[in-house]
C-alpha cells in the first residue's frame, strides 16, 4: 500500500478516534452575575449575522475583552442578551432573548433567530451588563418560490493580514447589497512574514493559536463594518487550517494524527468567529458547510467545500501536465455524497440562475505556451473527471444559466464553461466569475507574469486582472451584470475604489459580454 491511500485508511479511522464531539461538552458552568467580572469592553470583535432564511437569521457575536490573549474572559458560560429590530432605533424589538456565550466555544455566541418576515431588513445588538455591541444590519431572504425581480451580492476572499489593508471591505459596507459570499482564506495560518502588517505569532497549531489569529483579523475596523452591514455566507478554502491540504492528508509530509487535532482545532475556531448554524457545529475535525439558499425563484446558491472531502493532489501537486493519475475517472474534488447533493440540486431547481459558489478555479487554464499543457493539480484541472460529471449532467439535463462564483486565486478572471474544453469551438453551457484577494499578494497590477501565455492559451478566458478587491454581481431574471470592483494599492491605507470592467450574460446565452473595461490609472506606490 503507498502512503496516499495508507493515509486515506488510517486518517478516516484516526479522525473518528481523536475527534471530540463540541456538542456533547457544550454543559458549562453558568454564573449568575458573571458579567460583573468582564472588566473592560467584551464586543471587541464585533457582530456578524449569517445563513440567512426567509423567516431566520443567524446572529453572532464573541465576547473578548482580551482578544490577542486568548479572549481574557472567565472559565465559565456568560448570558447575553440579545435583541433585533425593525429599526435603527430599536423603537420596534421584534424579538429579543439571552444566548449563553459559551466557554466551551470561546465564549462565542449564535443566535438562530426564526418567526422573521421574508425579504426585510433588520438590525440587532447584544448587551452583556451595561456594554452594548456595534449594531448589525441584516436582511433575510424572500419567501420560497417567490417572485424576485433584483437581487444585487457581492463576494470575496482570500484576506492575508501581513500582505495588505482590508480597503476594499470598506468600500464594499457603503455598496447596496442583500448578501455578501465569502468563499475561503478568511484567515492565514503562516507564521511572522510581514509585507505590511504582522501576524501575531508564528504558524498556528492550537485551538488557541487559532483563536488569536482571528481575533487580529477581525480587530481590522472595515473587516467588522462589512459583516455589521450585511448578512454572510461563509464557506473555507485551505488557509482556515494550512496551505494545501486534501481531506485528512496534510500539505507536506507530516504524522497524520497531530494533523487531525489542528484540524480539529482550526475548524473549532472557524465555526467559533463565524456567523453559522449548530448544524455546521464541527464533529471533531469535521465541519458541514456545504448548503444551499433559494433567492425566491431568481436564484439558488449552491455553496460547496471542495477541500475537506478531496482526493490528494495528483503528480505532487503544483502546476503539472496531465497525468493517469490526474485523469483518474475515479477521483473527486468534492466526495460522492456532496457531489449527489450538488447535482440532485441542480436537477430539482426551479430558479432562472443556479450558482455554484466555491474555492478553485473550475474552468480550464492551461499556463504553458505552445505544445502540451500544465495545469494546476489543486484546481478542478487536477480533479477533471469530478468537472466532467457536472458538466454532463447540466448538458444531459439542459440546464441553462449555470453560474460558478471562484476565489482562491488572488487575481481577476471571466470566464466561459465549454460544453468541452479540449474543443474551443463547442458551446459555452456556463460562466465563471473569478473574484481576485481582498489582500493576498499585496499591491496589484494590470496583469501578471502568467497573463498573456494563459490568455493566449484559453481563448475561453475573457478577461484578467492583478489589483485586488471583490466582484458586485446584480442579477434579474433576464440578466447577470457582473462589476469587478479593485482598488489601486492596498499597501496602505485610503485607496479608492473603482469599477475595473463590467460583464453581462443573458438568460439562457451562457456567454460573456464585456461592457465596460477602463485599466487602473492611479499608481499603486
Amino acid at each position: 500500500m503507498d502512503r496516499r491511500k495508507f493515509l486515506r485508511a488510517t486518517s478516516k479511522y484516526a479522525a473518528l478516534s481523536l475527534g471530540l464531539t463540541i456538542a456533547s461538552s457544550l454543559q458549562g458552568k453558568v454564573v449568575l452575575g458573571a458579567a460583573e467580572e468582564i472588566r473592560s469592553y467584551p464586543f471587541t470583535l464585533g457582530v456578524a449575522s449569517g445563513d440567512p432564511l426567509p423567516d431566520s437569521v443567524v446572529l453572532w457575536t464573541r465576547l473578548a475583552p482580551e482578544p490577542l490573549n486568548g479572549g481574557g474572559m472567565p472559565f465559565y458560560d456568560v448570558p447575553v442578551r440579545w435583541e433585533i429590530a425593525a429599526d435603527e432605533g430599536f423603537s420596534n424589538v421584534v424579538k429579543h432573548g439571552v444566548e449563553f456565550a459559551r466557554q466551551q466555544l470561546g465564549h462565542s455566541v449564535h443566535v438562530e433567530v426564526d418567526g422573521l418576515e421574508p425579504n426585510s431588513v433588520y438590525y440587532y445588538r447584544f448587551k452583556v451588563g451595561a456594554d452594548i455591541s456595534p449594531v448589525g444590519r441584516t436582511k433575510t431572504l424572500p419567501a420560497f418560490g417567490s417572485q424576485v425581480d433584483k437581487m444585487s451580492f457581492a463576494f470575496a476572499s482570500c484576506q492575508n493580514w501581513q500582505q495588505g489593508y482590508y480597503t476594499a471591505y470598506k468600500h464594499m459596507a457603503q455598496e447596496e447589497l442583500d448578501i455578501v459570499f465569502h468563499l475561503g482564506d478568511y484567515i492565514y495560518e503562516g507564521g511572522i512574514n510581514p509585507r505590511v502588517r504582522a501576524h501575531n505569532s508564528d504558524e498556528i497549531i492550537t485551538l488557541e493559536d487559532y483563536r488569536n489569529r482571528y481575533a487580529l483579523y477581525k480587530s481590522d475596523e472595515n473587516l467588522r463594518a462589512a459583516h455589521e452591514a450585511f448578512p454572510w455566507v461563509v464557506t473555507t478554502d485551505d488557509h482556515e487550517v494550512e496551505n494545501n491540504f486534501a481531506g485528512l492528508i496534510p500539505e507536506k509530509d507530516q504524522p497524520i494524527e497531530p494533523f487531525i487535532q489542528r484540524r480539529a482545532a482550526a475548524y473549532q475556531a472557524y465555526y467559533e468567529h463565524m456567523p453559522l448554524r449548530s448544524s455546521s457545529l464541527p464533529q471533531g475535525a469535521y465541519i458541514q458547510l456545504y448548503r444551499r439558499l433559494s433567492f425566491g425563484n431568481l436564484l439558488d446558491f449552491h455553496v460547496l467545500d471542495t477541500r475537506q472531502y478531496r482526493d490528494d493532489q495528483a503528480n505532487g501537486d503544483g502546476r503539472k501536465p496531465p497525468s493517469p493519475e490526474s485523469m483518474d475517472p475515479n477521483r473527486t474534488l468534492m466526495g460522492a455524497e456532496q457531489e449527489r447533493w450538488l447535482l440532485e440540486g441542480l436537477g430539482n431547481s426551479k430558479s432562472h440562475w443556479n450558482v455554484m459558489a466555491q474555492q478553485v478555479f473550475f474552468a480550464k487554464r492551461d499556463f504553458k505556451g505552445g505544445t502540451g499543457e500544465e495545469v494546476s493539480m489543486d484546481a478542478w484541472d487536477g480533479y477533471p473527471a469530478n468537472r466532467d460529471r457536472i458538466l454532463n449532467f447540466i448538458k444531459e439535463k439542459g440546464i441553462s444559466n449555470f453560474v460558478v462564483l471562484t476565489g482562491d486565486v488572488h487575481n481577476s478572471w471571466a470566464n466561459e464553461i465549454k460544453a468541452d474544453f479540449a474543443d474551443p469551438s463547442s458551446s459555452s453551457i456556463g460562466v465563471e466569475f473569478v473574484g481576485t484577494s481582498i489582500s493576498s499578494g499585496g499591491d496589484g497590477s494590470e496583469a501578471n507574469a502568467v497573463s498573456e501565455t494563459v490568455m493566449a492559451e484559453n481563448p475561453h478566458i475573457k478577461f484578467h486582472n492583478n489589483f485586488r478587491g471583490y466582484v458586485r454581481c446584480t442579477v434579474t431574471p433576464e440578466i447577470w451584470l457582473a462589476d469587478y470592483r479593485t482598488v489601486p494599492y492596498v499597501s496602505r491605507p485610503g485607496a479608492p475604489i473603482a469599477t475595473r470592467a463590467s460583464f453581462i450574460v443573458e438568460s439562457g446565452k451562457q456567454q460573456l459580454n464585456k461592457i465596460y473595461d477602463a485599466p487602473l490609472t492611479i499608481a499603486a506606490k
